[in-house]
């Protein structure tokens, strides 16, 4: 469960530090080819989801990795898990029901690092 935990909590917080790092430094326009959805949302919302990401890809690795409320792992994925959540309604209400399928698969796997840091830490 230990090796499990790293593997799926890893390739989230790259994914996140990656996905979130864009919507930080990134502007409408170079955004919009890849999400479009930030056409509909206020750039101020597009950045706090951004530092959401990297805040929940930091919480996901350095609580287990330095041992100082390893707890706080869970918190970040489940925050993960709801970020998804809401990805997932808002391309719905935009009828973009076919881009839903990152969504999903990054919601399971929030889901499982959950499901892996209770069994683990």
């Amino acid at each position: 469960m230990h090796v499990a935990y790293w593997i799926v909590a890893g390739l989230l917080a790259l994914f996140y530090v990656y996905a979130g790092g864009k919507k930080l430094l990134q502007t409408r326009e170079r955004l919009q080819p890849m999400m479009g959805w930030v056409d509909r949302v206020p750039m101020p919302l597009v950045r706090v989801i951004g530092g959401l990401e990297v805040l929940g890809a930091l919480g996901l690795v350095l609580p287990p990795l330095t041992g100082v409320a390893p707890g706080l792992a869970i918190a970040a994925a489940v925050g993960l898990a709801l970020i998804q959540i809401g990805g997932t309604v808002l391309h719905l209400s935009r009828g973009e029901v076919r881009v839903i399928g990152l969504n999903i698969a990054l919601l399971v796997a929030a889901a499982a690092a959950v499901w892996l840091g209770t069994v683990r830490l």
